[in-house]
């Protein structure tokens, strides 16, 4: 059996984009490490939810690990950055931003994590960090440092297919009902840039059967995910559409041109 660590930005991240294969690897025997550089302490907070002055961060970090529970996770660490907020915002610049971090200071820093568990595989971000928020995008840089600073054989991108998404709600949209346009988000494919093209693509893992644990994961982060939240209020057969199958890259096997999708991220 292999450990997996997978790294990312903020509480809630780990579940939306990577729960499923999480959840997977940890079912089949394998060791699954989660590692978050911030407490997302900039996030959104669902209207209603009440959390004293400053305690946010300690609030989310309690929610990730209730979170990697659900996933099968063994062990969790945070990295001790604040979270950066959105491209363009204040908190960008603010002290021990993740953003603003070295990016060697912060790869030792996840290094000593790789080392210590003799990782075999590290799940990192695509270079635009999926939709390009700062620490997304900072996650890619350091993830791919503090393999090389560890040693660790194999590094993954965690990403979206931005082309099947888009085939995909396009699709759906045409025949859903009134009602259910309603629950649907809404996708422009001449401004879309989420994720990565299909073509960059190497690895697809299905996680259909997972769905279920990937959105009781979701559930743990109720800070941020309302239950009036897309992520819980679309329907089984639209939740396993949008979330049933996850993306990944492989930056030293390019998949050729008519080649299918690896589907197994220790093979």
């Amino acid at each position: 059996m292999a450990t997996i660590v997978f790294f990312h930005a903020h509480p809630d991240d780990e579940c939306i984009g990577s729960g499923g294969t999480m959840a997977k690897a940890a079912a089949d025997g394998h060791r699954v490490v989660l590692v978050v550089a911030t407490r997302g302490e900039h996030g959104e907070v669902v209207p209603g939810v009440v959390v004293s002055g400053g305690q946010l961060g300690i609030h989310r970090v309690a929610e990730t690990f209730a979170s990697a529970e659900v996933l099968g996770v063994q062990r969790i660490e945070f990295l001790g950055y604040i979270d950066s907020g959105m491209i363009g915002t204040p908190e960008n610049d603010a002290p021990y931003s993740f953003w603003g971090a070295d990016v060697d200071d912060a790869a030792s820093r996840l290094a000593a994590i790789l080392r210590d568990e003799e990782a075999d595989v590290l799940v990192a971000y695509d270079p635009n960090g999926n939709y390009g928020h700062p620490d997304h995008i900072q996650v890619h840089r350091v993830g791919y440092r503090a393999a090389e600073l560890a040693g660790t054989p194999r590094v993954y991108e965690m990403t979206i297919n931005r082309d099947r998404m888009i085939e995909a709600f396009l699709a759906r949209r045409d025949t859903a009902t009134a009602e259910e346009l309603e629950q649907l988000p809404e996708i422009d494919p001449d401004s879309f840039q989420m994720g990565m093209p299909d073509a960059e693509i190497t690895h697809s893992i299905d996680v259909q059967a997972l769905t279920a644990t990937k959105r009781a994961a979701m559930r743990c982060h109720a800070s941020q995910i309302g239950e009036d939240h897309f992520f819980l209020t679309l329907s089984d057969d639209d939740f396993a559409l949008a979330f049933g199958t996850e993306w990944f890259i492989d930056r030293s096997r390019p998949r050729g041109a008519g080649e299918a999708y690896l589907t197994d991220l220790f093979t």
